[in-house]
């Protein structure tokens, strides 16, 4: 019985599924999961109704909620849950953001390997992308703990003399 199977399929009736078929369904999945997400984002997001398996009803423009809520089968859209809650834990807000971000990195990647880009040098670029920004915000958006608020007084001349009543 156990004969007659090929050798490249661990059970009867396994199907064999190709690298380029994996990573569509990849890719595919975390545009679901961010799609879930994407109305959500910003200020103005639309909130979601989630009813569960017994009928409780929970409305919430929070993505990492709305994510958790969710039965997830994909590995790949179970990372992105998992990205999401880390977020929540870590930073208590952006969660929406990493999703979609992360799912769009996905998607720009999967589009460079079907244009015979190898998976090496696109990572290569995302990690030089990812050192780049950081370098960025570093230099130009960061702004040390200790001078801030102090440019507030050279604002305006009406407030110096407030300064010493103040401080």
């Amino acid at each position: 019985m156990f004969t007659t199977a090929r050798p490249d399929t661990l059970f009867l009736g396994a199907q064999k599924v190709s690298g380029d078929d994996v990573r569509t369904q990849t890719v595919l999945a975390a545009q679901t999961v961010a799609n879930v997400v994407k109305s959500s984002l910003g200020p103005v997001g639309l909130d979601k109704m989630l009813v569960d398996d017994i009928g409780d009803v929970t409305v919430t423009n929070d993505g990492a909620t709305i994510l958790s809520l969710l039965d997830v089968q994909h590995p790949a859209g179970q990372i992105l849950v998992e990205l999401a809650q880390q977020q929540d834990r870590e930073v208590g807000d952006g969660t929406t953001s990493v999703v979609l971000i992360a799912a769009e990195l996905l998607k720009r990647a999967h589009e460079l390997v079907r244009n015979k880009i190898h998976p090496t040098t696109i990572i290569s670029g995302y990690r030089l992308a990812l050192k780049e920004a950081i370098r960025y915000i570093n230099q130009t958006l960061s702004q040390s703990v200790d001078t801030l608020g102090k440019e507030t007084w050279s604002i305006s001349p009406r407030l110096q003399c407030l300064k010493d009543h103040w401080i």
